[in-house]
């Protein structure tokens, strides 16, 4: 039985400036089940007050605490830390980390830094790295569905200063099983009666399943022909959104 469900956003919910046709139906019926619900993402390139007006401009039906976000975590992650980081993330999501007191950096974070990710840019975090910082990544997600199609992500990046560096990544965002298990806090129920709905086979089925969590994948937004047969574990192959909450509703 499903108790809780997380939500991936792009891909799963919407594309683009678009909600995914039949998705807000679909989420509507879901949130008046009375379903504990989360809306999860390793979005990058967006401030979380921004991803969640936008969801709302769609018509989605979110309260502010039902958005979890990678950077978040992040953030959370460095202030418990006292950690000054250097930041190689995308120009727009800098506001998320506008607060945390300035410093010589002893802390590298990777985002999806978009036309950040310059041979400068990332040569500066690899002397860091070489000199013991930690490496923080948002995700491991090798690319993504744009408006203009598909597009590299952050995971490449951080593989290549692993290698370069010698060193390990710590990774906040999806498919973490600690992501997983922090977005599902409150729900009341065990994370084998949790469903994870992505579009993502590797960072949100399969790290889902890795965490305890039952998974559903999507055939939207970067889904591609046989991402079924790269699962983990027994999951649900579902067309869309919709096909998801008819099977949690039945």
């Amino acid at each position: 039985m499903i108790k809780g469900v997380l939500l991936d956003l792009s891909g799963t919910l919407y594309q683009g400036q678009e909600p995914i046709s039949g998705a807000l139906a679909a989420v509507e019926r879901l949130s008046a089940a009375g379903l504990p619900l989360r809306y999860v993402t390793n979005t990058s390139r967006t401030p979380s007050h921004t991803v969640l007006k936008k969801l709302q401009r769609l018509g989605f039906p979110i309260d502010r605490d039902q958005l979890f976000t990678a950077p978040r975590a992040v953030y959370e992650f460095l202030c418990e830390r006292e950690l000054h980081p250097y930041l190689l993330i995308h120009p727009e999501l800098e506001v998320e980390f506008a607060d945390l007191p300035s410093g010589e950096p002893d802390a590298v974070v990777v985002a999806d830094a978009a036309e950040a990710f310059s041979y400068a840019n990332l040569n500066r975090a690899f002397r860091l790295l070489l000199e013991g910082a930690p490496l923080v990544a948002v995700g491991d997600n090798r690319y993504f569905r744009g408006e203009n199609g598909m597009n590299l992500d952050a995971g490449p990046f951080i593989r290549a200063l692993e290698y370069a560096a010698g060193c390990k990544a710590q990774f906040l965002g999806k498919p973490d099983p600690a992501f997983f298990h922090a977005a599902m806090a409150g729900f009341g129920c065990g994370a084998n009666e949790v469903l994870m709905v992505g579009d993502d086979v590797s960072a949100d089925v399969n790290g889902a399943l890795e965490a305890g969590l039952q998974g559903a994948l999507v055939k939207t937004g970067k889904y591609r022909d046989g991402d079924q047969e790269s699962l983990a574990g027994e999951a649900w192959v579902c067309s869309d959104i919709r096909h998801v909450v008819d099977r949690i509703l039945e």
